[in-house]
């Protein structure tokens, strides 16, 4: 009898876990797959954002109570917006001030021993204040978004703080993250499926249009499994086939969050293991670039590829991210020069991701892709702005980087980021030699220049008097 009532309690058990699976898949399919598969929302992520921002607004006014009414709590560090004030002038302006004490003019071209202190204090300020490294780091909270991970600054306050925060681990880690879990799982493994059949159709306008379709499926699907609120501007401006959109770069996600909104083709290196199926079967439906690693050393082989690609104006746009790594999103690094010596035109676009809901940034040194992704899907929600921007073209007398660096000024200021002329490479590697010569040469310029233009324009005079006499 005993066993009778163990089989019977083990079949109730089962019963209920394949009903409660069934309402799971069917809740999933009717409420998240189907509405993302076709572009539309039902408005549950936008009521789950606003609920989010009602109860991170009530949790910064808690702290702040808190922090009144016991003051022995730490305060929270406030953001680093500068711990030092910086000079705006160029080197000879600020070499200019400083030779004004001692009543010498840098125009009479000749070394002064307090022109040391210029570089003395950059040397410090940049000990002190290092801008370039900060932009590798996650980028500071005004106050806490009920993350454990970012609670490095607020301790215990209250109860009811207390509570919220567990029920908040609650959902995240038993509620949204096997959802999302489910639904990357479904859309990557739709993308493997679709692009590979659509890839034995023969090539035709069916066959695009196919390819699209399921592209804009997949990565929709995917943007759904992270919560993610997008709000695109000015979509006069979207990519269109045959350019190159180049956007400021601050995680992997960068590509779904776009794609999500239109086709591109994408360019990297070719990847073994699960990174390669994928590769192998969007190339079959799609024009992606995928270069080999021999291939990516060989600079002219691979912008030979991508002008080809462009040069084909029914093909789509490609999509790069000149600045070469992840930025924490609040700066816009260096572009490399390479994806402006293509040609064509260039769309730029700006994406402007919001910290209080989860940190979207992808530090590579500190974190594998694994752990990332957990972290992004452990998160609250992706919420991200992105601007689409009047298409660029290089101006006559304007060289490759100087290009580049008018389309990163342009999303700096779109994006409201930080303009930075430093190389993103730095992340991982030493400062050039190149960057001290250039500070080496412009000093240079200003000592022994100045002298070379006034013995060139004396001697000038005197051939000048000699021709008259």
């Amino acid at each position: 009898m005993m066993t009778d009532l163990f089989e019977g309690g083990m079949e109730d058990l089962w019963s209920i876990a394949v009903v409660l699976l069934q309402v799971w898949l069917s809740v999933m399919i009717g409420l998240i797959m189907i509405p993302a598969m076709f572009g539309f929302s039902l408005g549950v992520t936008s009521v789950y954002i606003q609920i989010l921002v009602k109860i991170l607004e009530w949790a910064t006014l808690r702290i702040q109570r808190g922090h009144r009414e016991q003051p022995t709590l730490p305060v929270p560090a406030p953001l680093p917006n500068g711990l030092i004030q910086r000079e705006g002038g160029s080197m000879e302006q600020e070499m200019g001030e400083l030779r004004r004490y001692r009543t010498q003019s840098i125009s009479r071209g000749e070394f002064a021993l307090s022109d040391s202190f210029y570089f003395y204090r950059k040397g410090l300020e940049s000990i002190v204040d290092d801008q370039v490294t900060q932009r590798f780091s996650s980028e500071e909270l005004v106050s806490w978004n009920l993350l454990t991970r970012t609670n490095h600054n607020f301790h215990y306050i209250s109860l009811r703080l207390t509570i919220i925060w567990g029920l908040g681990v609650i959902i995240r880690y038993c509620v949204l993250f096997p959802l999302r879990i489910t639904l990357a799982i479904i859309g990557l493994s739709w993308l493997v499926i679709g692009t590979t059949l659509v890839g034995f159709l023969p090539k035709n306008r069916v066959k695009t249009w196919l390819s699209e379709l399921v592209h804009l499926m997949c990565y929709r699907i995917c943007a759904r499994g992270l919560s993610a609120t997008i709000q695109y501007h000015n979509k006069e401006n979207k990519p269109q086939k045959g350019g190159i959109c180049v956007a400021n770069h601050t995680s992997p996600i960068d590509i779904v969050i776009l794609a999500n909104d239109g086709c591109y083709a994408m360019v990297g290196q070719c990847h073994g293991g699960l990174m390669g199926v994928i590769q192998r079967s969007m190339v079959r439906s799609c024009p992606h670039v995928w270069f080999e690693r021999s291939e990516m050393r060989d600079r002219h082989a691979v912008t030979s590829r991508l002008r080809a690609h462009v040069a084909a104006k029914t093909n789509l746009p490609i999509l790069i991210f000149p600045e070469g790594t992840c930025i924490n999103n609040t700066s816009v690094m260096m572009f490399k020069k390479g994806s402006f010596e293509i040609g064509g035109t260039i769309y730029p676009v700006a994406i402007k991701y919001d910290p209080r809901f989860g940190d979207a940034f992808w530090n590579s040194a500190k974190y594998n892709m694994v752990s990332y992704l957990l972290r992004m899907m452990t998160s609250w929600a992706i919420v991200v702005n992105v601007w689409y921007l009047p298409p660029m073209t290089r101006e006559e007398g304007e060289d490759a980087a100087q290009f580049a660096n008018r389309v990163k000024s342009a999303i700096a200021h779109q994006g409201g980021l930080l303009d930075m002329a430093w190389d993103g490479s730095l992340k991982r590697d030493k400062v050039k030699e190149e960057f001290k010569e250039q500070q080496q040469k412009m000093y240079s310029s200003m000592v022994v220049g100045k002298k070379r233009r006034k013995s060139e324009t004396f001697r000038k005079d005197n051939q000048d008097t000699v021709i008259l006499e």
